[in-house]
């Protein structure tokens, strides 16, 4: 939805919504039944940068608050999308998105050790004032400072039974974007939102379980993952079991900042009862589904 250093204008971020569910309403159309997830990480990013530019005038947001938002703005986007692409198919189907909230362990040491970069890079005066604010800044080198905030892993998705029912209703749900809004549970059973992101296909995975999904389909902008990524020995994986994948996993393979997570995901979803696991390229979700395209992980 945006460009590499995460500014887009909104008629960028449509559009590019607009052609991605275009793949997405060849599934719906061929009766396939689809739960939609997506991230969200530059539009928290644009949201943080706007709390800067005007706290002096508007009261900062916290995190949760900017997770919420942005799943509201993109989730509508997406429904708005998808419902127009079914209809030139001649398929009238709902579209819905559900503000996800997503349970985590307020004692996951994720917490204590805030590793996950957000919002834009900064000069190291800045991030120096930043952090006496109490906020965690960490040195990138030659791009400058960037905030980092806990991700802690996600343990339950609380409005899974409302993705059910909506599913149960014939409606496309689109939930649990960008890992969902992080909410922590206090003693007497109130949830609390936190300062905190969580990442996207970890939770997805998660969802794909709370509902009994078949397969999880991973798209995203390489066709494959790869073993030995940036040496000559590089090559796509195609159809493997998930212990081998794991394998790879452990080994070191998968950048945790990219493709890691993705796998990780798949793996967790396969070995939790799923089908298939599918990491592949938005325009071969059709035969990665089919396990024909992309990485296709099996038990």
């Amino acid at each position: 939805m945006t460009a590499p250093d995460g500014s887009a204008r909104p008629d960028d971020q449509r559009s590019a919504l607009t052609s991605a569910m275009e793949h997405v309403a060849d599934l719906v159309a061929a009766g396939t039944e689809v739960v939609l997830t997506h991230g969200n990480g530059p539009q928290v990013g644009n949201l943080l940068v706007k709390n800067e530019l005007a706290a002096d005038t508007v009261p900062p947001v916290t995190l949760d608050w900017c997770g919420a938002q942005t799943q509201a703005t993109i989730g509508f986007t997406i429904a708005n999308a998808l419902e127009s692409a079914l209809a030139r198919r001649g398929r009238q189907r709902a579209v819905s998105a559900v503000v996800t909230r997503t349970l985590v362990d307020a004692a996951d040491p994720a917490f204590d050790r805030p590793a996950k970069p957000v919002g834009r890079y900064v000069p190291r005066d800045e991030a120096r004032r930043l952090a006496a604010l109490g906020q965690d800044w960490v040195d990138f080198g030659e791009r400058g400072w960037r905030r980092v905030v806990a991700s802690p892993q996600p343990c339950e998705i609380l409005d899974a039974p409302a993705v059910r029912a909506l599913l149960d209703a014939g409606v496309v749900p689109v939930a649990a974007g960008g890992g969902g809004v992080p909410v922590t549970r206090d003693a007497s059973g109130g949830l609390h939102g936190v300062q905190a992101v969580l990442d996207k296909d970890r939770t997805a995975a998660l969802m794909a379980c709370a509902l009994g999904a078949d397969a999880l389909l991973i798209a995203t902008d390489v066709p494959n993952a790869v073993v030995d990524y940036g040496t000559s020995h590089a090559r796509p994986i195609g159809r493997i079991r998930a212990g081998d994948l794991r394998a790879h996993l452990l080994g070191g393979q998968f950048a945790e900042g990219s493709m890691g997570p993705k796998v990780e995901a798949a793996v967790r979803f396969v070995e939790s009862g799923g089908q298939r696991a599918v990491i592949t390229g938005l325009d071969g979700v059709a035969a990665g589904l089919a396990g024909q395209a992309g990485t296709v992980v099996e038990p």
